[in-house]
């Protein structure tokens, strides 16, 4: 089985879907991930670990890192623009238009014969625009070809472990455990070394201490069917391959 997890940004594929990816490499699927940008509007690190403008070329290995560490079997990026987030910490969507960003990730997917696409969520997560704008491509690749199957990320659930990230018009489908994995998610976050301290500021504000990488990261991830809407697994070779051979992971929303 080939699978193609689609994000906006390098880092993204580990935070919300790294022991995922990492227990569906370990059982035999191919892993593939698409990345959008490069990141190269993102923080560059406390302290600074490169300039604003070696940013692009820094976090697209520090993504290479990360992919090698999750098992992924290719890993290509888009070449869109990520734009600098401003000076009080807005964040914006990149440049793209919807039909043309739909085309591209449902190639890719057809280049590495996956029929299963997993991305961002409705409500990109905790509101992200770029987020939102790679989920509605994905959501129109609907429209597109209706063999493809569609996932978003970080599902809500009761009790889910972060909800300030979960996307709470996305109903999780799927609750996966990832301990057995965590390892793996947490040394492919560890790769992505510029964003460190974007990962761990909210959690030490709230906490009053300094968090560590291993305190914020969840071994929990959840998984909501964008397509087909029908909760039937016909025809769902992600389903079918969590339910026969991830089933010590998996225990359903």
């Amino acid at each position: 089985m080939d699978i193609l997890a689609a994000f906006a940004h390098p880092d993204d594929e580990t935070r919300f879907l790294g022991g995922t990816l990492a227990m569906l490499a370990s059982k035999g699927a191919r892993v593939h991930i698409l990345i959008a940008t490069r990141g190269e509007g993102g923080e560059v690190g406390e302290p600074p670990l490169c300039s604003q403008e070696e940013l692009g070329e820094v976090r697209e290995k520090e993504m290479q890192c990360a992919a090698d560490t999750l098992g992924a079997s290719s890993l290509t990026f888009l070449d869109y623009s990520d734009p600098v987030v401003s000076d009080v910490g807005e964040v914006f969507a990149f440049d793209a238009e919807l039909d043309t960003l739909a085309s591209q990730i449902l190639s890719a997917a057809h280049t590495v014969e996956a029929r299963v696409i997993i991305s961002h969520g409705s409500n990109g997560e905790y509101g992200h625009p770029a987020h939102k704008l790679v989920h509605q491509a994905v959501n129109h690749i609907r429209k597109m070809d209706h063999n493809m199957v569609l996932y978003s990320v970080s599902a809500i659930y009761d009790n889910h472990p972060k909800p300030r990230l979960a996307n709470q018009d996305d109903p999780a489908d799927f609750v996966l455990n990832i301990q057995p994995w965590y390892s793996s998610k947490l040394d492919a976050t560890i790769c992505h070394h510029t964003q460190h301290a974007l990962f761990v500021r909210r959690a030490s504000k709230a906490a009053g201490r300094t968090m560590s990488l291993a305190e914020v990261t969840s071994d929990e991830e959840s998984l909501h069917r964008m397509w087909p809407t029908e909760k039937s697994d016909l025809d769902d070779p992600l389903a079918n391959f969590l339910r026969t051979t991830c089933v010590e992971a998996l225990r359903e929303a």
